[in-house]
């Protein structure tokens, strides 16, 4: 099993978790909507500063920009990001990146529901053809051993439960 694969079904409560604490937000309406991206901004710059601090991961475009626009745009200045740290592993890293990136794949399904006239740069931030794929392929070739999946598995679950957090 790959381990894109493995991370995916590992993680897999962790994530549902987040889906459905983030799935009360009515993305169609403004004031719902700018709660959702304000929980997001609660997070992402933080793990985005992190990832930016390690070593050993392929490029990535980080979105705490175009979330920060997103919430200009609404009125909102960013809030202040939640402390966000892992052990300094190569392994934590590629989990941490493995949710990060993978909520672009999510993050362009839900741009469809945001309400007309509301801002989707963020959202709307997916990856360009052959970047999600390069980023499995790559995720595969780092993490070949158990013990190093191990620490990406704790790393992406600690990631998901960062924004859950940010929802409190």
């Amino acid at each position: 099993m790959s381990a894109a694969l493995a991370l995916r079904e590992r993680t897999a409560a962790a994530h549902e978790a987040v889906d459905a604490a983030f799935a009360g937000y009515d993305l169609a309406d403004a004031g719902a909507y700018r709660a959702f991206l304000i929980a997001h901004a609660r997070a992402l710059p933080a793990v985005e500063a992190w990832l930016g601090q390690r070593r050993g991961l392929p490029d990535w475009r980080p979105r705490a920009g175009a979330l920060a626009e997103d919430l200009a745009t609404l009125g909102v200045a960013m809030p202040a990001p939640l402390l966000f740290a892992l052990p300094d592993d190569e392994a934590a890293a590629w989990g941490a990146l493995y949710v990060t990136e993978g909520s672009r794949l999510g993050g362009v399904m839900l741009a469809r529901s945001v309400g007309e006239g509301l801002p989707t740069a963020y959202l709307s931030a997916g990856f360009e053809p052959g970047e999600w794929r390069a980023l499995r392929a790559a995720l595969d070739a780092a993490l070949v051993d158990g013990a190093a999946l191990d620490r990406a598995v704790i790393a992406a679950e600690e990631t998901f439960g960062l924004y859950r957090q940010a929802l409190l």
